[in-house]
């Protein structure tokens, strides 16, 4: 379906982009509960999952700095870019909207319960750089896009901004955006080739070239959205509905039951 690969697009470009890069620089904050795996000990230690958060996952992972900086205790939480598991994306607007709100106001309680953590020399690279980056970029980022997008269509309405410039940052814009897709499929298909048909391969870059025409702009209100309203949804999830897998992936790279039966491991 369109909705879910739209969604790859942004785990492929979240996965093999940013949270690589978190992890080598020590400072990855974001793990998603789907895939996360933590130590008991150290789970346990800091008390285990905050259940008055809405991204008690986050939250979790950044309780894991803080302590682990206090106790000046070497340390490191990495992200390893070969799950071996599933995980279901929504598959209507509605669900995909609630889970949005959920992550942004998960953010917001995050960084605004761990305040005390910014630009402290103690906690290092996570209060002085990634804090800071989630702060701006991700949660005031909306604000920015949202009234972005009401800015320029009042300036051309009036005729304060020229036509052809306006046409040619737009097209800058998205073709970047693009460029970077195209980038990460090309990753994913080189280091892990999970697409093994042309028409899988096709499917994703339309996304790519796709999610520029409405559902970027969908995404932005929603989370503007929830963060004008955060403070009256508190800790509530909000329904996720699963519609479940329809058909058995085939993997041809895959031994069936037989095969593994026989091998001598």
């Amino acid at each position: 379906g369109l909705l879910p690969n739209l969604q790859i697009m942004e785990y492929l470009r979240a996965f093999l982009g940013a949270r690589i890069g978190w992890s080598k620089l020590n400072m990855l904050i974001i793990i998603s509960g789907a895939f996360g795996v933590f130590r008991r000990e150290v789970l346990v230690d800091v008390g285990g999952y905050n259940t008055q958060t809405v991204g008690e996952d986050a939250e979790l992972v950044l309780r894991m700095h803080r302590r682990a900086r206090e106790s000046n205790r070497p340390y490191r939480i990495t992200f390893f870019p070969d799950p071996i598991c599933w995980t279901e994306v929504p598959t209507s607007l509605r669900v995909l909207a609630r889970q949005r709100d959920r992550w942004q106001r998960g953010l917001g309680q995050m960084l605004w319960l761990h305040r005390d953590m910014f630009f402290r020399p103690r906690y290092r690279g996570v209060g002085s750089v990634a804090m800071p980056y989630f702060l701006v970029f991700e949660w005031f980022g909306p604000v920015v896009e949202v009234f972005g997008y009401v800015f320029v269509a009042f300036a051309l309405l009036f005729g304060l901004l020229n036509v052809q410039v306006a046409l040619w940052f737009l097209g800058f814009a998205v073709l970047a955006g693009i460029a970077l897709s195209f980038c990460v499929v090309i990753i994913e298909q080189h280091a892990y080739r999970r697409y093994l048909r042309w028409r899988d391969m096709a499917w994703l870059c339309s996304a790519a070239v796709l999610e520029n025409l409405g559902y970027r702009q969908f995404l932005a209100v929603v989370r503007l959205k929830a963060m004008i309203l955060a403070g009256h949804r508190g800790t509530r999830w909000g329904e996720m509905t699963r519609a479940g897998f329809s058909h058995e992936v085939e993997d041809p790279d895959m031994p069936t039951g037989q095969e593994i039966e026989d091998s001598p491991l």
